[in-house]
């Protein structure tokens, strides 16, 4: 929650008791006149969506905020109090109600001051400080690793969530002030937080229909992400500012006319541009910046839906649609309950155009979302609007209770949430939304989980289909299933996409036969083991492998292997806890580049201040591996793998520091692979596709074919972590005709 800041010394205990007897707060003396006006400004905004609304208790919460943070300085020098005062106003411009506007002000008090919160709940009642502890972190004191804490602190975000939705609004209203002002913190924790907003916040945001936060949080990340790729784009759309101006007014006048001849009272506006949705679409169709359609984009506003089609009607009249372009999420709104007509024309002078047509009230629900349920929430159409809203929260949360894993929860979230959607029907014509990707099993287990376990089939606009077919867009799928007894394969835990059936499959295995899992779980860690460490568990150890039980909670071996045997643990999970995947001399194969780039990123020298850190050549460390630091005269610390020869050898043991590995490296990195595989049209672009589809880059990749027609395909992947890597091979293995994956060690 809070930024890093320069705090004073913190109130003693007696002073901190006396406190809590909860007198009567005084104001601020320190910048009283600039602190009115930030609470002039907030109660304005509060009473221009709730007139009739008491601000008192508003105010109180305003007065107590200033008191409890006294003397706190932000990073950038500004008094602290002034960031929960700036997350209210957010709220507050949205239309949030006043209860959780006080939340707001009120949401760093037990994190960072001597107040707890019972005092909040003493003083303010249950419902402010439930919402106040919903997006309140959890203990710093922790054994857990930055990101165990990180992916813990989201999940309870979630479940907090679940019961009050504004417990994520004000989570979003304080991520976007501290993106804001996100320049005064050093250069990895901006890092680090653009990271997270990219991956969690800003989905978020769109998942529940806010999209100015949306827009805003994705461009605040994309500065700090890429920043010259951001003010390359930013030069781009300003060099042709005047001219798309003047081309929009050209548009919107030749528009204007010709709806007024149709009878089509309409806004027009041009819209706004945001960078980071330009820069992803152009890397999604691997387009120039001028081959984008919404670099020149109108908005028309109508009062009625049947003013919608009818201006559709006028601007296909008036300039040639491209193909493909077209899209209506008026009758198939999104999973955000978004609506509003796309299309993209060719217009004056031959340049492509983008058009968006939708109501007024359309218009308003999508630039606020869920929010809109405080501004109109009068009538029972927007109860049951909000409820849909809030139907895939609900679907998670009940995934999430079978999940013990924060980091697994977490990676569910990016999957199953954050992901592009494709809508399908049922043969009723209900529409579903799954994520992109998704299959047949993935829809029965929507439906329901008994569905999903008697499936025997499936049927997609009435043709059987294998059920790791790829859901499209527009796709009716029918589910054959079956009356008799029947159950899951083991095999569709590789098929599903979603954490929801994939926890359901889970649970049937679990419930089923123990000594089968048992079997299952050992074999599947054996061969995890020989796959991507050449290693089998005899040679690991059964102490070893007893001990990595104990810290995912299995007392014994049996349930341990009985565990992975029904997939509530993954053996590439595993193994990269064991930290062995890497034990073996790590030499890339010819087709790699001859020399490595350097890297001084990603790894944290402990109990020591900034040092330049390397990567050794002789054994190619990458995050995830088991490593030690060798210090070098003058030439700061060198990263080993622990096993190297090198370091094994030396004879200077007093050199040898301890390092780790940081929570989210940035860097990528070289690692060869080898597929084996019976030889088949189109193996290698299946390959290439799975690796795409994962976000890893191919260096190299050489193919040689054996006269028994056999296909031996060595890659290089440039990737950023052992489990990236796992998941990569693991998705190859699950191809057509592949036999074995294994990282190639030389």
């Amino acid at each position: 929650m809070s930024l890093q800041r320069q705090q004073t010394e913190r109130p003693t205990a007696a002073r901190a008791a006396a406190r809590r007897r909860l007198a009567p707060v005084r104001r601020s003396e320190t910048g009283a006149g600039s602190l009115e006006a930030l609470r002039r400004h907030l109660e304005e905004a509060i009473s221009s969506h709730h007139p009739s609304a008491d601000l008192k208790d508003v105010d109180r919460a305003f007065d107590f905020a200033v008191e409890a943070h006294e003397g706190q300085k932000r990073a950038s020098g500004e008094p602290y109090v002034t960031h929960p005062i700036a997350s209210a106003q957010i709220l507050a411009e949205l239309g949030i109600d006043p209860t959780a506007v006080e939340a707001a002000l009120l949401h760093d008090v037990p994190e960072d001051t001597e107040y707890s919160l019972s005092d909040l709940e003493d003083r303010f009642g249950p419902e402010v400080a439930h919402l106040v502890d919903g997006v309140t972190k959890l203990s710093r004191f922790s054994t857990h690793t930055h990101e165990q804490q990180q992916a813990e602190n989201i999940r309870k975000m979630f479940l907090a969530m679940a019961e009050d939705i504004r417990v994520v609004l004000i989570k979003l209203a304080d991520r976007l002030h501290n993106m804001r002002t996100l320049a005064a913190l050093p250069t990895d924790k901006q890092l680090r937080i653009a990271r997270q907003t990219m991956e969690i916040y800003a989905p978020l945001a769109e998942r529940l229909g806010i999209w100015q936060i949306k827009w805003e949080l994705e461009d605040l990340a994309f500065k700090v992400l890429e920043p010259e790729r951001f003010h390359e784009l930013a030069r781009l759309l300003d060099t042709r500012r005047k001219g798309r101006e003047t081309y929009i007014d050209r548009a919107i006048d030749a528009l204007r006319t010709e709806l007024k001849k149709a009878g089509v009272t309409a806004e027009l506006s041009g819209r706004p541009k945001h960078l980071a949705s330009i820069a992803k679409k152009m890397q999604r169709k691997s387009a120039e910046f001028g081959e984008i359609y919404d670099v020149y984009a109108i908005r028309v506003l109508v009062d009625e839906l049947k003013d919608c089609y009818a201006a559709l009607g006028v601007v296909h009249s008036l300039w040639r649609p491209i193909p493909g372009q077209f899209d209506d999420y008026i009758a198939v709104p999104k999973n955000n309950l978004y609506q509003s007509l796309h299309t993209a024309v060719i217009a004056l002078d031959g340049k492509p155009l983008e058009i968006q047509i939708r109501t007024h009230q359309m218009h308003q629900v999508s630039e606020v979302g869920i929010a809109a349920h405080w501004r109109y929430k009068d009538g029972s159409k927007s109860d049951r609007e909000y409820d849909a809203k809030l139907a895939w929260l609900r679907q998670l949360m009940d995934w999430q209770r079978d999940v013990s894993d924060a980091t697994e929860f977490v990676e569910g979230i990016k999957l199953d949430i954050f992901q592009d959607q494709v809508f399908v029907f049922t043969p009723r014509g209900d529409v579903k939304d799954l994520p992109a990707g998704a299959t047949p099993l993935d829809f029965a287990y929507r439906i329901h989980t008994d569905v999903g376990h008697r499936t025997i089939g499936a049927k997609i606009n009435n043709r059987l289909v294998p059920l790791d077919y790829r859901l499209k867009n527009g796709d009716i799928v029918e589910i054959v299933t079956t009356k008799g007894e029947h159950g899951p394969s083991r095999d569709w835990l590789n098929v599903v996409r979603t954490g929801h059936a994939r926890e359901k499959i889970r649970q049937w295995f679990k419930r089923k036969d123990r000594d089968e899992n048992i079997v299952h779980g050992r074999e599947s860690l054996e061969r995890e083991l020989r796959r991507l460490a050449r290693k089998s568990i005899q040679a690991v150890g059964l102490e070893r492998l007893a001990e990595i039980a104990r810290s995912y909670n299995y007392d014994g071996l049996e349930d341990f292997y009985a565990a992975v045997g029904y997939g509530a643990l993954s053996a590439q999970q595993v193994v990269t806890r064991l930290g062995v995947a890497d034990d073996a001399e790590l030499a890339l194969p010819a087709v790699a580049p001859p020399t490595l780039p350097a890297r001084t990123g990603g790894v944290r020298v402990k109990g020591v201040g900034d040092l330049l850190v390397r990567f050794a050549r002789c054994c190619h460390p990458i995050p995830g591996d088991p490593i030690t630091g060798f210090i070098t005269r003058g030439k700061g610390v060198t990263v080993h793998l622990q096993s190297c020869p090198t370091v094994i050898n030396e004879r200077e043991v007093s050199r040898l520091i301890e390092v780790e590995w940081e929570a989210a490296p940035a860097d990528s990195y070289p690692i060869a692979i080898r597929v084996e595989a019976y030889d088949r049209t189109g193996l290698l672009s299946d390959i290439t596709q799975v690796v795409a589809e994962n976000r890893v880059n191919i260096v190299a990749a050489t193919v040689a074919v054996s006269p028994d027609h056999t296909a031996v395909v060595t890659a290089t992947l440039q990737v950023a972590s052992v489990s990236q890597l796992a998941r990569v091979m693991g998705r190859i293995e699950q191809l057509k005709d592949v036999i074995s994956v294994q990282r190639d060690l030389g």
